[in-house]
This record gives C-alpha cells, structure tokens and sequence, in this order.
C-alpha cells in the first residue's frame, strides 16, 4: 500500500486499521460513549457487552473462552505482566529460574532483566540456530523442575521465524514449567484457532494485526490466573489482573480485527503474502549488488517478511536515501541514541557490519504486484547512488 509519496513495506512495525473495525469503532467514541465497569445503567451494559463480544472474537482466533483474555495496551503490557507478574508471586518459591530465547522482543529481554535485578532470579537466554529456531537440545538439557516460566515468540519480529511451539511444549510440561509466548507478529503469519493447547500465557497486539494501536491482549489460562501479581493497580478490574477503564472503541476494533483471520479466506491471504514476497525477494537478491536473506527459508518464516543483507552497505545510508519514497525498517535498535546492532542478527551469528548492512522489508495483506516492482526499482537506484556518493567521498 502506499501511504503518501512512501510505499509501505513496513507492517510488522505496525499495519493499517481495517476499514470494518473502524466503522464497528465509531459509535463507542461518542454516540455510545459508555464506561464498561459502570454495570448500573444501561449505557454502561452496553458498553461491557461491547467489550465481552471483543473477548469472545479474540478467544475465538487463539481456542481460548473469552474470561481467560485480559485486555492490555499492547504487547509490551501483555509481556511484562505475564513474566513480571508470575515472578512477583514466586518470589518465596522453589522455582527460581526464567528462561527466555535469544530472539525475543526486547520488552521480554527488559522484563527478564528486572526479574534478576530486582528479584533476585537467575534467568538464562536459550541459543538459537543460523535460522532463529530454538536450539531444542540445549532447552531440553536447561530445562529442570527449579524453572518457573520460559518465555518464547511463536513468530520473530525481525527474521520471521517460526518457532515449534508444540515441541517446545512438550518439554516444558514434562518438568512443570509455565510457558509464555509472545504472539504479536503470529496472526498474519499462521493458524492460532489451537494455539492455547501449547502456551499457558499468550500475547497479542492489536496494531499488528490490523486493529488500532494502544490496545492489547493477555491470554492467561484459568486456573493459572492466581499465580499472576497485577503490574497495574486500581478498582480491580478484569479479575483483579489490570485495574483501569477498557478503552471501549479500541476493545472493540481489536476484536472486529480477528475475525480477518478466523474467517476461511485468512490462509488463503497469507499464501499470497508469500508468493508476492518470495517474488520481491527473488527481485532484490537478482541485482547486480549483492544482497543475501537473513533467517530461514521461505515456507519456515512470516509470509511477509524479507529480511535483507546488502553487503558493504549500511543500512541506514540505504533507508534515508530512499526517503520519502519507501517505508522499510533496520534491525537496529536505540539505546539512549546509540545505534546498536540487531541482538536477532547476532544471535543467529552475524558479524556487527553484516547486521548494519540487513534492513527488514515487511509486506501486507494490502501490497500489490506493482508496488514491489516500483519498489525494486527504487531500491536498485539508490544503492547505485549511494555507491557512487561514497567512492566520489574517498577520490
């Protein structure tokens, strides 16, 4: 899609609202404008109707009941409160150690690191191969009965990779252990009507599945709801998990957005996703500069994502030359305005100038045909022009 004079390519940093949820959200700004926790008036039944129905969409794309969804403001909420808030209750147990994979979002990685710092757990990063995957052999010889939880995405943010949640489950039940997994890149890439059957805890986020931003989910299952502490707290709303008043119109958006992907077309879109990537893919890596795939092969990770190494480039020179004409992302992070390199891109064994070569492109449900191949050709112009700056800089 295109979004002014850019051509998007940049969904798995945030995607469009859908048109459907934003006209199921309108009316909950003002003519339905409601507070869901005030249950003695007809206004307010309206409004938690509204927010139970959004609950019941949302348990219904992952298999879970709608009372085991706590709404969140997004993601990074859902994985603090679920890592954050197992371990506040744990403190005086005997399950003292928190597995986390190298790949995961860096909230998980922050969260993890207050639960040693501040909470005195030993926590451990699991390795993973070339590809992103989990290095199952060294998970299995980590895993014992003193884990209290291990924290794994289904689907990474950088490389697409997708993870084997079943295995994985399988190994963490045989010794106890609380399984989370942040989801919030999963929907647009794979099936989760059976996801919970793996996961004890399961994030989600809304602006990454075509829903308005701010918004989000944890999934924790029933019986483990008493073992969470609330980050958040107030008038003990949603269980006593998360005091607050559920933003209405953005519960509602969310819920109307999973149904793009419980609906009997979802897996047909992501099959297209994949055939218009695998095409740009095949596009940028035909150019006469060389350029290489970061993770896994086409069918093992996210339909839309083209994680791309251009070598002898940097890839911050690469994305402000393209500037306004193309949105795509670097695998670089800020830290207090220092770039750093991709901790993905190094955990899966690139060197510091290999990751500041590697941007990552994400497709959508929205990208056309036409707009890869304008994209190609942007691309291919501007390494043509940043090259020949660079050599006219050093003659």
């Amino acid at each position: 899609m295109n979004i002014g004079k850019s051509i998007y390519l940049d969904h798995q940093a945030t995607t469009p609202v859908d048109s459907r949820a934003l006209a199921e959200m309108e009316p909950y700004w003002t003519a339905l404008p409601g507070n869901p926790h005030s249950l003695d008036h007809y206004v307010g039944w309206k409004a938690m109707r509204a927010v139970e129905e959004a609950a019941s969409r949302i348990a219904r794309l992952i298999g879970a009941d709608a009372d085991e969804i706590i709404f969140t403001s997004g993601a990074t909420e859902s994985n603090n409160l679920a890592l954050l808030g197992l371990a506040r209750r744990a403190t005086n147990g005997k399950r003292r150690r928190v597995l986390v994979s190298a790949i995961e979002h860096k909230c998980v990685l922050a969260a993890a690191r207050v639960i040693r710092d501040q909470l005195g757990f030993i926590v451990e990063h699991i390795p993973v191969d070339g590809d992103g995957r989990i290095a199952m052999s060294v998970l299995e010889e980590t895993l014992d009965d003193d884990v209290l939880v291990i924290s794994i995405m289904a689907v990474n943010n950088e490389i697409g990779t997708v993870q084997n949640l079943k295995a994985i489950s399988e190994l963490t039940r045989r010794h106890g252990v609380i399984f989370h997994c942040d989801a919030a890149q999963a929907p647009t890439a794979i099936d989760l009507s059976s996801i919970v059957d793996c996961v004890d805890l399961l994030s989600l986020s809304s602006h990454k599945m075509y829903g308005p931003k701010g918004v989000g989910t944890l999934f924790i299952r029933r019986d483990l709801q008493d073992q969470v502490e609330p980050i958040i707290y107030g008038g003990g709303q949603q269980n006593g998990l998360r005091s607050g008043t559920i933003p209405v119109p953005l519960v509602v958006g969310m819920g109307v957005a999973t149904e793009i992907f419980t609906n009997i077309g979802s897996q047909k879109k992501r099959v297209q996703l994949r055939v218009l990537r695998d095409k740009f893919v095949k596009n940028l890596t035909n150019l006469h500069w060389k350029a290489e795939v970061n993770g896994p092969k086409s069918q093992d990770r996210h339909p839309g994502n083209a994680n791309i190494r251009f070598e002898g480039f940097s890839a911050h020179d690469i994305l402000s030359a393209l500037q306004p004409r193309l949105a795509a992302s670097t695998g670089s992070a800020c830290t207090s305005g220092i770039p750093e390199p991709s901790h993905v891109l190094k955990a899966i064994g690139l060197n510091g100038n290999e990751a500041e070569a590697s941007i990552r492109f994400s497709l959508g449900f929205g990208t056309t045909d036409e707009e890869i191949e304008a994209a190609t050709r942007l691309i291919e112009e501007t390494l043509d022009r940043v090259a020949n700056n660079r050599l006219a800089q050093t003659t």
